[in-house]
């Protein structure tokens, strides 16, 4: 829970820090701009708010590893094009910034109060609150990379963070190379960029990319 609590912090710092002419910028996300990215971030943490007031009694079904899924194409997210609508409705940056900060500041705020031995149910999915909050270091992280994508200079996510999606990734997909850094096993590994020559000789006969959903 205190990884979610840093991700999501980071991710927000990051965000604040932004110009206006960053937003019109491309991001990791294909297809997306930075400012589409931006208000992505509002509906997660929407999605957060709302999954931790959606108590169940049920059994727990998923963990924060097996709450994502790895496929071989990309997803077919029904939300992208009404996510690139949204952002745009915005108009001026500072708008946006301002959204993103007061719904994750009230998402990081319900984190730190929550009972992490209660269950929440998402997706169709029961989880430990602390196991969902687990999950979505995932998401702010992999997505904080993909803010930064373009922007050199920009603050970067935290180690432990990156250390702990790398994780993630490999006891879902198998071992990467143990001299690779953190941060190219997730590029590499999730199809953000293609591997180098050496890195795909490294890999052997490994089938690329991996897009967890």
């Amino acid at each position: 829970m205190d990884l979610f609590s840093r991700s999501l912090s980071d991710l927000l710092d990051t965000v604040a820090g932004l110009s206006d002419d960053d937003f019109a910028r491309p991001s990791g996300c294909a297809d997306w701009l930075v400012r589409d990215l931006v208000c992505h971030f509002v509906i997660d943490a929407q999605d957060v708010l709302i999954t931790l007031v959606t108590l169940t009694a049920d059994a727990v079904t998923h963990d924060s590893v097996t709450y994502w899924e790895v496929t071989r194409e990309p997803a077919d997210d029904p939300l992208a094009a009404l996510t690139v609508r949204l952002a745009a409705a915005y108009g001026e940056p500072w708008m946006l910034k301002h959204h993103v900060d007061d719904v994750g500041g009230a998402a990081l705020r319900a984190a730190q109060i929550a009972d992490p031995r209660l269950k929440v149910s998402t997706r169709d999915m029961v989880l430990a609150v602390a196991d969902y909050l687990g999950a979505y270091v995932w998401e702010w992280t992999l997505h904080h990379l993909d803010l930064v994508a373009h922007l050199p200079g920009a603050r970067r996510p935290h180690a432990d963070a990156l250390a702990r999606c790398r994780e993630v990734l490999e006891l879902l997909a198998g071992a990467f190379p143990a001299a690779w850094r953190d941060e190219d096993v997730l590029l590499v590994g999730t199809g953000r960029r293609a591997p180098t020559e050496r890195e795909r000789a490294e890999l052997g006969d490994r089938p690329l990319p991996f897009v967890l959903v």
